[in-house]
Order: structure tokens, then C-alpha cells, then sequence
């Protein structure tokens, strides 16, 4: 079996997600963005805005400044659509064929088909006949939507129904401007030469999703790559097998993992990697937190819903790549109002050179800043990296 060493791992892995190679000098257009979809296979969705959409940003991670909506544009172009892919995602629309699998295979969706039908027979066929006729349509907007329930999970019947045809495949989705979804029927959101394609068979559609998983990962475990677009793992281990067995994952052993490895046999093993960039929680390169400790030696946790005198970091607190590793963390807020970037507190990694990370930290900041239309930068004294930040931002 092959050997392979942490460092070489690592910078395999940032190499597959698209860190290898240099942010573009000119100007950014689809053909740059459809570049890192390839590499990544879909971008998570959430509504957490305290900084940015968190879909947007990992493209400016490996692009730097591009134009912004256009995944806004690409989805109304039916170039993408969103899906249950890894949690909420944008996803081009040449995987819709696989994404059959989770409309058609989920033992939750049966349960939860079953309990509506139970509660209001024949509610899921109006529902859907409504879309027919009405649709776009949000929740609120059906005839008989029903009381919510309590916050957050607490959906009302008519939401409860529009997700489960969503998750069926019956109906598709798209983002209003305050982020609430609307639902239409698929027809009318995806291409019909994508609606044509024919559906893979099971086993077949989780080898493909465990080959792209393979390609954005690079070098990955069984979890790791059963988690990248959230497959059910004992289910997918005949079609892992399969895909070893057929050339098309090598076995290998990484230093200091735990548990056995595969490499994908088109993954590049860098020399070095000089990236730069600042990452979402929901990154894919930092996503599933279990790799991103064996990767880097980063323990990371989301702290947004974490009591604030338990925070460690801070709320919103993205990663920083520099060079291969993540040296830093920082939580960021974009006071659109006062026109500020502010760095509510920053935080060195142990090893690291403090002046050097806080003078890159700060220019991609500014970076970052510019694109957002915010006028300058703002660290607090808060953090391990905040006097050295500061000083860097002057």
C-alpha cells in the first residue's frame, strides 16, 4: 500500500479544492466560476448573513474579487439548481440524475410522507396541484398553508408538504431575495435535456457521487468521502469497493490518520501551495470538522449557536489559509450601515509568525472589504492576533 506523508496529504488536498493554483489577474467571468464548481461539485447554502451569503464566498476564496450574483445568474440560467447535496447546495444541473438517488431512496422522506398522509389525507397531492397551477410559491402563500408550530423547525402543513416534495424531486426551489424558498414544478426550473437524462441505477449513482467526492478531496477516508455529498456510509461501501477494485480509488496510508485512505489516481501532489484565503464555516475544504483536525491540526467549531459567554472565537469566525496551513481565525461582521468590515476578534495559531500572519491577514481583509463595498477595515483589541492586526491595518 501506498505511503504518504501528512504534509503531502494536505497539500494534496488543497490542490483537489482548488488552492493550488494562482487567484486570476484579470477579469472574472462564468468560465472562472464554473472552473471552481468543477473542482468543489457544489457550494452549501445557508442563511446566515452576518458577513456574506455563505455561498458566495467560496468562490471569492479561490477567485478573489468576482462578480457578485452570479450564482443568482447561473441558477436562473439553469445552469444550477439547489438540492439537498451537502445540506442545502447549489449544484450544477448535469447532477441532477444523481441526486435521483436521494428523491427516490430515503427512509425518513417514507416516514414523514406517511405521518402528513395520516394527518391530512390527500393534503400532499393538493399541495402539489397548487404548485401546478400557482407555482413560483412560498409557503405562505398556499390556500390553506396552516399555524406553525413553534420557531425555527416548527413548519406549518404547508411547509412540511412543499419540503418533502422538494426533497422528492416533485417540485424544485429557488431563493427570494430575503432567502425564503419558492417552489415550482422541476419542469420548469431544469433544462428538459437534463430532465431526459436517465436515472442511474442506485449502486451506479453512489460510485459516480463517491468518484466526485474523490476528485474534490483528493486524498480522503470512507467518512470523508461519504459525507461530501452526504451518502448513507454502509450503503456506499459496496460501490466504494467496487470503485478500488476498478483502479479508480487507490488504497493508502496516510501519516498519522487513523483510519485507511484513498487517493484519487488524477489527484496532483503540489511541491508547495502559497494560497491565501479567508474560509466560510461551510467551506468544503473545512466542512466536515474531523478532517480539517487531521489535515491541519485545527479544531473547529461553529459557535453561532453557541450561548455568547461560551463562545470561544466568537460567532461567525472563518479560517486562514496561508501558504498550506490554516495559521489564524477571525470572527467578521460587515457593518453594511457604517460601511465597515469589522474583525470582532482575530486568533493565532500556536507556531506561527504573528507579524507575518497579521500583515497578509490584513490585506486580504481589505480584499474583502473592497468587494463587499465596504469603505475600510476594523479590528477590536480582542484576541491572540488583534494588536498585531491593528498595527498591520493602519
Amino acid at each position: 500500500m501506498e505511503r504518504l506523508s501528512g504534509a503531502a496529504a494536505k497539500r494534496i488536498a488543497l490542490a483537489a479544492q482548488g488552492f493550488a493554483d494562482p487567484r486570476p489577474s484579470g477579469r472574472i467571468d462564468r468560465r472562472h466560476v464554473r472552473k471552481v464548481l468543477g473542482r468543489v461539485g457544489l457550494v452549501q447554502i445557508d442563511s446566515v448573513n452576518v458577513m456574506v451569503r455563505s455561498h458566495e464566498m467560496p468562490l471569492f476564496s479561490r477567485l478573489g474579487p468576482y462578480p457578485r450574483g452570479v450564482l443568482d445568474a447561473m441558477v436562473d440560467d439553469h445552469e444550477l439548481f439547489e438540492y439537498w447535496g451537502h445540506e442545502a447546495s447549489y449544484l450544477p444541473v448535469e447532477l441532477h440524475p444523481l441526486m435521483r438517488l436521494k428523491m427516490q431512496h430515503s427512509h425518513w422522506m417514507t416516514k414523514w410522507n406517511e405521518r402528513l398522509e395520516q394527518e391530512k389525507p390527500g393534503y400532499l397531492a393538493a399541495v402539489l396541484e397548487e404548485v401546478r397551477a400557482k407555482g413560483p410559491i412560498s409557503a405562505g402563500e398556499l390556500d390553506d398553508p396552516g399555524a406553525k408550530k413553534g420557531p425555527w423547525w416548527g413548519w406549518n402543513h404547508g411547509k412540511r408538504a412543499l419540503e418533502l416534495l422538494f426533497y422528492k424531486g416533485d417540485v424544485g426551489a429557488r431563493r427570494r431575495p430575503s432567502f425564503e424558498r419558492e417552489y415550482d414544478l422541476v419542469e420548469r426550473l431544469l433544462p428538459e435535456r437534463v430532465l431526459a437524462m436517465p436515472t442511474p441505477e442506485p449502486d451506479d449513482a453512489r460510485a459516480a457521487l463517491l468518484d466526485k467526492a474523490a476528485r474534490s478531496l483528493g486524498v480522503a477516508t470512507e467518512a470523508d468521502l461519504t459525507d461530501y455529498y452526504r451518502l448513507n456510509t454502509p450503503l456506499a461501501r459496496p460501490a466504494l469497493r467496487r470503485l478500488v477494485e476498478e483502479g479508480r480509488l487507490v488504497p493508502v496510508q496516510v501519516d498519522g490518520w487513523h483510519r485507511p485512505a484513498y487517493l484519487h489516481p488524477e489527484a496532483r501532489t503540489p511541491r508547495r501551495v502559497d494560497a491565501r484565503a479567508l474560509l466560510t464555516p461551510f467551506d468544503s475544504l473545512v466542512w466536515f470538522r474531523d478532517r480539517t483536525e487531521r489535515l491541519f491540526d485545527f479544531h473547529y467549531r461553529i459557535e453561532i449557536y453557541t450561548p455568547e459567554a461560551k463562545r470561544v472565537h466568537g460567532y461567525y469566525v472563518l479560517p486562514f489559509l496561508l501558504g498550506d496551513d490554516l495559521v489564524a481565525r477571525v470572527d467578521l461582521k460587515a457593518d453594511r450601515k457604517a460601511g465597515v468590515l469589522r474583525a470582532q476578534a482575530s486568533w493565532l495559531e500556536p507556531g506561527f509568525d504573528e507579524r507575518t500572519v497579521a500583515g497578509e491577514l490584513a490585506d486580504e481583509l481589505r480584499l474583502l472589504a473592497g468587494w463587499l463595498e465596504l469603505d475600510h477595515v476594523d479590528a477590536t483589541p480582542k484576541g491572540t492576533l488583534a494588536r498585531a492586526l491593528r498595527a498591520a491595518l493602519r
